[in-house]
């Protein structure tokens, strides 16, 4: 393989006892520390390493002892995606990320049917020459995503390091780390324990692809959502009469995060979010029995009942926990308050 004079300064590395013997793509990750390996891989194809002063362009060679690299990464390509100068709501801002209170009704990346207005688009122009590129394209590193529909909290990363290290903990699930999420819905009828989970895999409907659906064990991928039951409406009690719930409010906490999750999960349990078309169909004429004042309330809302209102993480750079709380909008905070005269 030929390549063209890169003028671009080389980083110089020698390999060690340590990395003598494996591939070259993961010798040079542990050397830099600070690009993917997947990015590193591309990188050696194209002709931007060499060994001993000769271009490698296998990222399977095995290096051994004393081996000098030189490495030279390119300048990370113009996003496709275009900025666009959309309002964000940011919560946190460094070199390495960004935290976003993202409003319903905003697409976090370009898809087929938006191709552009999206988050992403957003972030490409709020954010300028501090993008270093992801996987060589300057462009945000998206972790985790919300629906369209789904307000609250949402962090980006600005480079590899910090999309690698945020991609980690995601993947972790919080289960060995600081990583935790929370979201507050509002849901038709009332769960019957205070606290729960649901153990439930998850997968794309075969016969409505825009859907995801339980299924048995086995199948599917592991969803577990822990819920815990913040308000009924009306109040267990009114007097001396039990009253069955018309809608609670729900703190859902996420171990894993599939798509549509909560929506899923809760619909699964008999309880889905108001407001959700997708998965709780079966109960819009439930919306008939709510006080005028509600009945109003979730009609301008539009959408699913569902905030990120929590995000905690370890900042992927320095290692510090961060912690980020949310209000509900307004449109989600007005059909609550009508609720809770119930």
């Amino acid at each position: 393989m030929t390549s063209e004079p890169n003028t671009l300064a080389a980083t110089e590395l020698v390999i060690s006892t340590e990395q003598a013997g494996l591939r070259l793509d993961k010798a040079l990750a542990e050397l830099s520390g600070e690009v993917s390996r997947a990015r590193l891989q591309q990188v050696i194809r194209e002709g931007g390493v060499t060994v001993d002063g000769k271009v490698a362009a296998e990222p399977s060679r095995k290096v051994a002892e004393g081996q000098r690299l030189a490495l030279v990464m390119p300048e990370a390509k113009p996003a496709a995606p275009i900025g666009q100068d959309i309002p964000l709501d940011v919560v946190f801002e460094d070199e390495h990320l960004i935290v976003i209170d993202k409003p319903a009704g905003l697409v976090v990346h370009p898809a087929g049917g938006h191709e552009d207005g999206t988050l992403v688009n957003a972030l490409i122009a709020h954010c300028g020459d501090s993008l270093s590129g992801i996987g060589g394209v300057r462009r945000p590193g998206i972790v985790h995503r919300l629906d369209k529909d789904t307000s609250g909290l949402l962090v980006v990363a600005k480079h590899d390091k910090a999309h690698r290290g945020l991609a980690k903990q995601f993947a972790d699930h919080g289960r060995t780390g600081p990583l935790e999420r929370a979201y507050l819905a509002l849901v038709w009828g009332s769960p019957r324990r205070q606290t729960g989970t649901i153990d439930a895999p998850i997968e794309r409907s075969n016969r409505n692809r825009e859907k995801m659906t339980v299924v048995g064990e086995g199948r599917g991928r592991e969803a577990i959502t822990h819920i815990a039951l913040l308000e009924r409406y009306p109040p267990l009690l009114r007097g001396h009469e039990e009253l069955e719930a018309l809608a609670s409010l729900v703190e859902c906490q996420l171990e894993t995060g599939r798509t549509h999750q909560i929506r899923v999960h809760m619909s699964h349990i008999g309880h889905p979010l108001l407001g959700d078309q997708l998965y709780g169909s079966g109960f819009m004429t439930k919306a008939s029995c709510l006080p005028e004042e509600a009945r109003e309330a979730l009609a301008a809302l539009g959408r699913q009942a569902l905030h990120a209102r929590l995000l905690g993480f370890a900042h992927p750079v320095t290692g510090e926990e961060l912690h980020f709380e949310s209000e509900p909008p307004e449109d989600f905070a007005r059909l609550q308050s009508a609720l809770s005269v119930l």
